[in-house]
């Protein structure tokens, strides 16, 4: 008997390529990847999964041995994706989620260099982006309570023989586009953020565009629940610590960041520089628009602050100046991070004259994020207001 082979046909046989024309496009990102868990921080690899319960919302990431959780940096595809896809439809062209085009055409967008290594990472990228699996209930229909897929679906790409890389092909997953589709899901960034090198600055930066906004009074968290949203696997007081130094260099291009306490809890506000009281760069004109080039914008400061080995990176080995200490502890720079320690355990002490001290507790990291608090939590008051707006009751 003649025996059948199944082969899966490609979506690329039943969608029309979305070609994407060359030129700028504002960088866009989507709003439910903004404010929830979707991505790993770390610039090494990460296996441990995502677990994050909010209400009535879940996310699960789930990534695999061989290749890691997609990062924040592998995020970057995404959001150039949806910026292509937003700019195409307001000149009235039509998208689709399958698209064709040229890595020059993307790695230039996202201010990235175009050698061989680059379009290495790039496919190291993709190749995390398609074996990432993420469940989630975020936006599901009536009678569907929970969506899988991963953010891309397929990808090939086109080679000449002397290897080197002509064109791109990836689809997107359906949940992915309709979120990009749907205009009031899609938020205009500033190409500064591609510059940002720390993964919590990166998270922190599109939790305050997507939370802060251009709101006068800016937005408060409280810290523990920013660590919960953040996914990351550092103890709460290590992500504290995290925080209070980009505090200190505030980094966040048209916002500024502000250490605050109730008592023993600590909070961190979220400001538009515009709003802000204290000494502020130039802000964000409108946001989005911060003059910094869009496509094909070099980053030509060397810092030195090489962290880890790059194959879990997009990024080049040259990034913006800048001291980057949430990831910089091998660094050369150990000594000023030190200096920096001092000034915020001086501060926290002037802060805290008469407080008791507590310990903090040394809890294993586990794959369920929402669980994974030390003994700091313990102390916190009954039910306390995790985020709010400005005005809201304490």
């Amino acid at each position: 008997m003649q025996r059948r082979h199944l082969i899966t046909p490609s979506e690329r046989n039943t969608l029309d390529p979305f070609v994407v024309a060359t030129g700028d496009a504002k960088p866009r990102d989507q709003r439910d990847l903004m404010e929830r868990p979707f991505f790993s921080l770390a610039k090494s690899k990460r296996i441990v999964p995502i677990l994050y319960e909010a209400g009535d919302v879940r996310v699960e990431v789930l990534a695999v041995q061989e290749h890691g959780m997609a990062t924040i940096w592998d995020a970057d595809v995404l959001i150039w994706a949806a910026s292509q896809i937003v700019e195409a439809e307001n000149l009235g062209l039509r998208t689709s989620r399958f698209l064709r085009f040229t890595p020059y055409q993307l790695l230039t967008a996202i201010g990235r260099e175009t050698g061989a290594r680059d379009y290495r990472l790039l496919k190291g990228a993709l190749t995390r982006l398609q074996s990432t699996v993420i469940r989630t209930n975020i936006r599901h229909g009536e009678n569907w309570r929970r969506h899988q897929f991963s953010w891309i679906n397929e990808w090939e790409e086109l080679t000449r023989a002397d290897g080197r890389v002509e064109g791109m092909e990836f689809v997107l997953p359906d949940w992915f586009y309709r979120g990009v589709i749907d205009r009031s899901l899609v938020l205009t960034i500033d190409p500064a953020y591609f510059r940002l090198t720390g993964g919590i600055e990166r998270w922190l930066y599109r939790v305050a565009r997507k939370h802060a906004g251009r709101q006068s009074g800016g937005w408060l968290f409280d810290v523990p629940h920013l660590h919960e949203k953040s996914g990351s696997l550092v103890r709460v007081s290590d992500f504290a610590l995290q925080l209070r130094r980009i505090v200190l260099r505030q980094p966040l291009p048209g916002y500024r960041l502000r250490i605050e306490r109730e008592g023993r809890r600590e909070l961190l506000r979220i400001l538009p520089a515009e709003f802000s009281t204290g000494p502020v760069d130039k802000p964000v004109e409108t946001l989005g628009t911060s003059h910094a080039g869009l496509s094909g914008f070099r980053t030509q400061t060397v810092s030195g602050l090489r962290t880890h080995e790059p194959q879990l990176s997009l990024w080049p080995e040259t990034t913006i100046p800048g001291l980057n200490l949430e990831s910089n502890s091998e660094s050369n720079l150990e000594a000023r991070a030190r200096d920096v320690e001092k000034l915020i355990r001086g501060a926290a002490r002037s802060l805290d004259v008469g407080s008791a001290k507590t310990k903090t507790g040394h809890e294993p990291a586990t794959s369920f994020r929402k669980s994974s608090f030390t003994a700091d939590d313990a102390s916190r008051p009954a039910k306390p207001p995790r985020s709010r707006k400005p005005g809201d009751a304490s």
